[in-house]
C-alpha cells in the first residue's frame, strides 16, 4: 500500500503548531529534520531543540481527500495564527516498504582499527574471533558510521594494541548508544562510566551493555550532575567526549578536570574550522594536545595530562 507524505519547511516556533495540525488530520508519523544540515548543540535535558529551518514531515495511510485536507490545514492555520503565512505544504506518494528493515539492511558490520568490529545486533559477526561489539543504537546517537565515532573507536583500538587500555577506567562524556564506553570495555578496560543528559541514551547504553554480556558493575551510567554528586573528585586514565564543539568548549573545565595525571583524552564532534578553538580551550586547562586527526571534514583531537 502506498503512503501519502506531506512536507513543509518551518521556523522553530512554527513546528509544534504545524505538527499538531498534521496529527489532527490523522498523521500516523511525524518527523523533524534539518533543512540545512547544521548541527544542533547539546540541549538542556527535557527540551526539544530545532534547527533554524526545520523540515516537518507527516505520513498518512489514507490517500483520499488530499485537496480537502490541505484546505482544512490552511484554514486552521489562518484561524489560529491570523496574519502569519502558512508554510508551503508539498505532498508526494511513497511506495510501501518496511522502513525499519530498509534502515537495518543498510547498517553493516564495520571494522575499526586493527581488531575491533561494530556488529549490528541483527548480523552475525564476520570475524568471530575478533573483538566484536554488538550494537543496536535505538534512539541514541552512535552507530560507528559517523566519522566522529569512527575516529574515536580507532583511537581506542590503537590504545588497546599498545596495551594502554588494559585494566584502566574510562569516562565517556555524552555516551549516546554507549558505543565508546562498551568498545573500551571489550578492548580490555577494567570499568567504564558513561554520562548523558538524555534518558533514552542512558537506556540505550544499558541495553547495549547487556547485549555484550557486560555486568552492570562494568558500566556505570549517570546524568552529568549525578556523577558530580556521586564522584566529584574522580579522575580517569582515559576520557572520551564525542559531542559537539560548543559543548566541548563550554564544558572544558569539567571534562579536562576529569583527566588523571598521565591520562589521555579524545574529543570529537568537531568540524575542521572549529578545531583551533577547542584545542585552545583544552591547552588552557593544562593538557598537551596532538595535531588533529581528520576524516570527511570532521576532527578528533587527542592529548594527555602531564604527570607533573
Amino acid at each position: 500500500m502506498p503512503w501519502l507524505q506531506l512536507k513543509a519547511q518551518v521556523a522553530p516556533e512554527q513546528a509544534e503548531h504545524l505538527e499538531d495540525l498534521l496529527l489532527a488530520e490523522g498523521a500516523t508519523a511525524i518527523s523533524l529534520q534539518d533543512a540545512d544540515d547544521d548541527p544542533v548543540f547539546e540541549p538542556e535535558r527535557g527540551t526539544t531543540p530545532l534547527w533554524q529551518d526545520t523540515v516537518l514531515t507527516g505520513l498518512y495511510d489514507d490517500l483520499e481527500g488530499l485537496g480537502a485536507m490541505l484546505e482544512r490545514l490552511h484554514a486552521a492555520w489562518a484561524e489560529q495564527l491570523p496574519g502569519e503565512p502558512c508554510p508551503e505544504i508539498t505532498h508526494e506518494l511513497l511506495d510501501d516498504r518496511d522502513w525499519e528493515r530498509e534502515w537495518m539492511d543498510g547498517f553493516e558490520p564495520l571494522k575499526m582499527g586493527e581488531r575491533l568490529w561494530i556488529v549490528p545486533s541483527w548480523h552475525e559477526p564476520p570475524v568471530p574471533g575478533a573483538v566484536n561489539l554488538v550494537l543496536d543504537p535505538g534512539l541514541a546517537f552512535g552507530t560507528g558510521t559517523h566519522p566522529t565515532t569512527a575516529l574515536c573507536l580507532a583511537w581506542l583500538d590503537a590504545l588497546a594494541v599498545d596495551d594502554q587500555l588494559a585494566g584502566n577506567r574510562v569516562l565517556d562524556v555524552g555516551c549516546g548508544s554507549g558505543i565508546l564506553a562498551i568498545a573500551a570495555l571489550r578492548l580490555g578496560a577494567r570499568a567504564a562510566v558513561g554520562t548523558d543528559i538524555d534518558p533514552q541514551a542512558l537506556q540505550s547504553s544499558r541495553d547495549n551493555a547487556e547485549r555484550n554480556a557486560l555486568a552492570d558493575s562494568a558500566l556505570a551510567l549517570y546524568y552529568p550532575e549525578s556523577l558530580d554528586d556521586d564522584q566529584p573528585e574522580a579522575r580517569f586514565p582515559i576520557v572520551t567526549a564525542n559531542i559537539l564543539a560548543g559543548p566541548l568548549i563550554e564544558l572544558a573545565d569539567s571534562i579536562a578536570g576529569r583527566v588523571a595525571p598521565g591520562g589521555q583524552i579524545a574529543l570529537s564532534g568537531i568540524l575542521e574550522h572549529q578545531a583551533d578553538d577547542v584545542l585552545d580551550a583544552y591547552r588552557e586547562r593544562g593538557l598537551i594536545m596532538d595535531d588533529p586527526a581528520v576524516r570527511e571534514g570532521w576532527v578528533r583531537l587527542s592529548g594527555y595530562r602531564p604527570t607533573s
